[in-house]
């Protein structure tokens, strides 16, 4: 297995699994889920346990278990995550300390290999459903001048609506995404939504999809203003004029953040792994 800065060309040819996964040849798809350890929130975040297993683990297999995806891989630039999924059976490909961004690290395993669809399924996204990456993908494989798809669903709380750590997004009525923000948008004047039972906003799931064409292209760019002023790498393809649509979904997979959005899943896992 390749260590540090080795990238191994080869080519994703649909893969022979259990007969539920129908896969389209016509756009081979790809989920690859950018893992560091060196989080400046929560170092060790991808090895962090639940119910026996490494997080990263759990994204790996709930993104193995699409049914639209042809292979899954996890791109790293530290040994120990390089060693945890070796040792689960999973796929893994070392890339440079140097990267800033997962957008950086895909494209940086994307180069070296032959798809149509590139899948980003952060690393810290262990309760993401199967079915929200086969939606995603349906929206590119549908819509052939679609780049770019992710996914939101609503805010009903106003604490989460305020929280920094989660990701805000508002959209056009075509369902193109305006802009991404860690503050509270859009704002609210008064009350009118919540007693209206609407969303107070909607909140930003850290999953994409891309052709592998514009992820490459994405990542030849500098980063942008508002990108570095956020922090939030999707913004550096709004900047730069391409469109983002965007799904909604009731689904509200809980991301790690904090420690204590750990203690939280580690409770819900628990929980149905008794049941």
């Amino acid at each position: 297995m390749p260590r540090h800065g080795a990238v191994v060309r080869f080519a994703v040819h649909p893969v022979a699994r259990s007969k539920r996964h129908t896969h389209s040849p016509s756009a081979t798809a790809v989920v690859i889920i950018p893992a560091r350890y060196q989080s400046t929130r929560f170092p060790g975040k991808p090895l962090a346990d639940i119910v026996g297993r490494p997080m990263i683990e759990h994204v790996y297999r709930h993104a193995e278990a699409a049914q639209s995806v042809h292979h899954v891989l996890v791109a790293t630039d530290d040994p120990r995550i390089q060693d945890a999924v070796t040792a689960f059976g999973g796929d893994v490909r070392m890339t440079s300390a140097s990267h800033t961004t997962g957008t950086d690290r895909l494209a940086a395993v994307a180069q070296n290999i032959e798809c149509d669809l590139i899948v980003n399924v952060q690393g810290d996204e262990p309760l993401i459903e199967p079915s929200l990456i086969d939606e995603s993908l349906a929206v590119l494989v549908s819509e052939p001048t679609c780049s770019i798809a992710t996914v939101h669903c609503p805010i009903t709380d106003p604490v989460e609506l305020a929280d920094p750590n989660v990701v805000k997004v508002v959209v056009d009525r075509a369902g193109n995404a305006l802009f991404f923000s860690r503050a509270a948008i859009p704002h609210h004047r008064s009350h009118r939504s919540a007693v209206n039972g609407e969303p107070l906003g909607h909140k930003h799931i850290g999953l994409y999809v891309y052709r592998r064409d514009c992820l490459l292209s994405l990542a030849r760019l500098k980063p942008t203003p508002l990108e570095r002023i956020e922090q939030l790498e999707q913004l550096r393809a709004l900047e730069s004029g391409y469109r983002i649509r965007t799904i909604e979904t009731v689904q509200d997979p809980i991301g790690v953040d904090t420690p204590d959005d750990l203690q939280r899943v580690r409770r819900i896992m628990s929980a149905g792994a008794s049941t």
